[in-house]
């Protein structure tokens, strides 16, 4: 049975930020275990929700179904709800995940989401900026801020909302998807175009 790594989607989801991660979970080819994962996405019902870029997307679960035991990933992408505290639930719903040792993945505006649950104050992060997450009251871990691409802080990965590539990196990197040469491969393929990437990842 395929591992099954969540996405929650909401409207006015940043589609852009996690397409590069959700694409290559469910593309077996180059993968180190071919057909491990699969993608499910998560909303809050199953009505439709609309992204930034006007797509229509229906998800498979609702959030109150949601159970980290049955998870490998929780991934949330941006929105500008996450600032306003509108999407606070699916919040709550990554403490959960950390709580019992489920990784999960926020990028851009999701990264706002986690410093309102303080899930931040005690383990390297990053986002856009670090004043960002200064503007959440539960957030105290500028101390452990990194001024990087993306980082993985123990079971939680954060970016900021131009490194989708990087974001995807260390998705692949905590999953174990692809072994260390082809990552690096499938990074400089598509976060530096280079041509020569691509024979590294079709190589056996």
């Amino acid at each position: 049975m395929k591992k099954t790594v969540h996405a929650a989607i909401y409207d006015g989801l940043a589609d852009w930020e996690t397409g590069h991660a959700t694409a290559h979970i469910n593309r077996d080819l180059w993968q180190q275990h071919p057909g491990t994962y699969r993608v499910v996405t998560v909303g809050r019902t199953f009505d439709p929700i609309t992204t930034l870029g006007g797509n229509r997307i229906v998800p498979d679960l609702t959030l109150a179904d949601l159970d980290p035991a049955d998870s490998a990933m929780l991934i949330l992408a941006g929105s500008d709800d996450w600032i306003t505290g509108e999407l606070d639930d699916f919040g709550r719903k990554a403490a959960e995940f950390l709580q019992v040792g489920t990784p999960v993945a926020a990028i851009c505006g999701a990264t706002a989401g986690m410093a309102r649950q303080g899930l931040f104050n005690d383990r390297p992060h990053t986002s856009a900026v670090v004043e960002f997450l200064q503007a959440q009251e539960a957030y105290k871990g500028a101390e452990h801020y990194v001024d990087a691409d993306a980082v993985t802080g123990g079971d939680l990965i954060s970016a900021g909302p131009s490194e989708p590539v990087a974001f995807a990196r260390e998705i692949f990197a905590k999953l174990d998807l692809y072994t260390p040469e082809k990552l690096q491969a499938w990074c400089r393929l598509y976060g530096e175009s280079d041509p020569e990437a691509f024979f590294v990842l079709m190589a056996p």
